[in-house]
């Protein structure tokens, strides 16, 4: 039964970065993961892989692609961030609708936010990080700008004065969130207010805060809180 909390099952495992690659910024694939997980008050251990672990057998049998995270539940292993959150709300209250077509439009949003809003942000990392020295890098760069600041203005007009993709927070606002939050700072992000708000937003919520402070602490080497 969609929805259903309070039914016994494992404590589930996920993977992650053993040395964050954004340096505690919480922009790892995990953070989403931890963040529905907060969200619905499960408790979840972690184990942390190294970059050489994450391409090695024992991994890739997890994760055929040797990334991270990976969920493991009982005789259960997934990976990909968006179906482990998907997962995660199917099985406990509080991250989709409960009326059909709610529920249907909330998972068409998770879909959108990894299919159709981040596919051009990444392609600006990947610019920013391993062409920035190519001569048409200078070229290239404003014509990716320009399809984010589209898909950004198609969201912002969507959303416009609302809180939340759908009326109530849901695992949909979980992955929009987490897409947009890799362009805070450039200032692309800034360019729509609404979508700031939206963002700050989630990054308040009690939930969000504890998965933040988690991943931040396998930065620092520090207990969360601290």
């Amino acid at each position: 039964m969609h929805g259903k909390k309070n039914v016994h099952r494992p404590i589930p495992t996920i993977t992650a970065f053993e040395q964050s690659p954004d340096r505690g910024k919480g922009l790892a694939r995990d953070m989403a993961v931890r963040w529905a997980l907060e969200e619905v008050g499960q408790p979840y251990a972690v184990r942390l892989v190294s970059f050489g672990a994450m391409k090695e057998a024992p991994h890739r049998a997890l994760h055929p692609f040797g990334q991270i995270p990976t969920y493991e539940e009982g005789d259960l292993a997934l990976f990909e961030s968006g179906s482990i959150v998907l997962h995660i709300a199917e099985g406990h209250a509080g991250l989709l609708p409960s009326e059909a077509n709610a529920r249907a439009r909330a998972i068409t949003w998770m879909f959108a936010a990894h299919s159709t809003v981040e596919p051009p942000i990444v392609q600006r990392e990947i610019a920013t990080y391993l062409e920035h020295d190519q001569p048409w890098y200078a070229q290239r760069t404003p014509v990716i700008e320009d399809r984010i600041r589209i898909r950004l203005g198609e969201l912002s007009r969507r959303l416009a004065e609302g809180h939340w993709l759908e009326p109530a927070f849901s695992a949909a606002d979980v992955l929009m969130i987490q897409v947009l939050r890799r362009l805070e700072g450039p200032g692309l992000l800034e360019e729509f207010p609404n979508l700031s708000a939206y963002v700050a937003r989630g990054k308040a919520r009690p939930a969000f805060q504890r998965a933040f402070d988690a991943q931040l602490a396998v930065f620092t080497g520090e207990p969360p809180g601290k």
